[in-house]
């Protein structure tokens, strides 16, 4: 398959996964985990621990997908490695797909917390590098991003219950430091829901400000629409403008450790100081910087 035609088909496969990890009432089916003597620990509401156990879960799907199609799943050699998993044709090895699994949660119906796409620097920038990356960044065809967005229940102080018809038992709003029975799963609420599931190239979704903070993170957009569609300020521009931005970006720190200044920090100074920016209008520089939504300082992997 072609970059084009992987998309398509991991973009419809990515389709039934909500049904197949959550309940018909849009809960996680995973509520927490289990030890040998079947006691149960709610699943904490940490991001970082809800997008492991959520890649765990996804690993077997995106398998089958993986034989469906005849390829080969190479995953990230250490957890630091690009990406997440590589897809590697069986009949052209040379035929490689970078797929990482993001998530992130809503912080209202239209806007989410964002997430962080990467680094800029090394492998992304020395494209020939096996330094953190499973293969190097120029080996493969296309950078996607598999991303999950789901909603968060609101974290409680102390057990509370809620009565369920459903279950026959008082619905349990878990906290961490509690276990339970296993006759009391199904009552267990789960810590997310409502999951939106989308597959992008990772460009599309980038925005022209690191992910959170000073970090060497390339950052997302937060807009829902812009996300699930693939239309941040790069998708207007290219590839190529995308590559050119943030392999010459440079964050405060690293502008200062060679006695310089950031040369630019949006797509409209971009514009007017870098060579291959010139081909962009100032006009359509700074729509597209109107329409850069950004991330938060709490951007999700």
């Amino acid at each position: 398959m072609n970059p084009d035609e992987f998309l398509k088909a991991l973009q419809t496969e990515v389709q039934r996964f909500s049904q197949e990890i959550a309940t018909e009432s849009g809960d996680w089916i995973v509520k927490g985990f289990i030890d040998i003597y079947k006691r149960i620990y709610a699943m904490p509401t940490d991001t970082k621990v809800i997008s492991k156990v959520l890649e765990l879960f996804l690993l077997p799907k995106l398998m089958q997908f993986a034989e469906k199609y005849g390829y080969s799943v190479v995953l990230a050699a250490q957890q630091n490695f690009y990406p997440d998993i590589s897809f590697v044709a069986k009949t052209n090895p040379a035929h490689k797909y970078a797929v990482d699994i993001k998530s992130t949660y809503r912080i209202d119906k239209d806007n989410v917390n964002g997430m962080t796409l990467g680094a800029f620097t090394g492998y992304f920038r020395d494209r020939n590098s096996r330094k953190n990356t499973q293969f190097p960044y120029a080996t493969y065809k296309s950078h996607l991003v598999l991303g999950v967005i789901y909603s968060k229940r609101q974290p409680v102080s102390a057990d509370s219950t809620l009565q369920s018809a459903d279950t026959g038992f008082e619905d349990i709003l878990p906290t961490e430091t509690s276990t339970y029975p296993l006759n009391r799963l199904k009552s267990i609420s789960s810590v997310i829901r409502d999951f939106q599931f989308f597959v992008q190239p990772k460009y599309r979704i980038a925005t022209a400000r690191p992910g959170s903070g000073n970090t060497r993170n390339i950052g997302s957009v937060t807009a829902i629409e812009q996300l699930v569609s693939g239309a941040g300020p790069f998708s207007a521009l290219g590839e190529d403008i995308y590559d050119d931005y943030w392999m010459n970006y440079l964050n405060a720190d690293m502008a200062r450790k060679i006695g310089s200044k950031p040369p630019y920090n949006n797509l409209t100074s971009y514009a007017l100081r870098k060579s291959q920016g010139k081909g962009i209008s100032l006009e359509k520089a700074e729509l597209l910087d109107e329409l850069d939504t950004g991330v938060t300082p709490g951007a999700d992997e």
